[in-house]
């Protein structure tokens, strides 16, 4: 369950906030993303933990009563449609119901995806920039 309207200041305490079986899955989720996303910086964006690579968003979780959502955009849900299918979904939504063992795995596989979308994105980015200075 959301903790009380208080203003969340670090990740740390957003996590401490939750009962223990929701603040356990809340760690594993935020150590397979300090883990597996280099160079990620973490904050609080929308009152839940947030992480970007390069400057642009990689992904956010939030807990909930019964479920942890993971916010990855809509591209993550899209490439696993078919692993995601077991789960609630809203465009670039997932929840994950508490009752049910947290797919790592699956998980895992949707920080990996992001990371290297960013990274295509920066590249593609510096590109068109390294052009551009060329024809000026």
């Amino acid at each position: 369950m959301k903790s009380e309207m208080k203003k969340v200041i670090t990740v740390e305490s957003y996590i401490e906030s939750f009962p223990q079986k929701t603040r356990s899955r809340l760690k594993k989720v935020r150590a397979l993303i300090l883990k597996n996303a280099k160079e990620v910086v973490e904050s609080i964006s929308y009152g839940m933990p947030a992480y970007k690579t390069h400057g642009k968003p990689l992904l956010y979780f939030a807990g909930y009563e019964s479920h942890i959502g993971l916010y990855a955009t809509p591209s993550a849900n899209v490439k696993f449609s078919d692993e995601l299918s077991l789960y609630k979904q809203g465009k670039g939504s997932i929840q994950f119901p508490l009752n049910e063992p947290l797919p790592t795995d699956l998980l895992l596989k949707i920080i990996k995806y992001r990371v290297e979308e960013n990274h295509r994105t920066i590249k593609k980015k510096k590109a068109k920039e390294d052009v551009k200075d060329l024809k000026s």
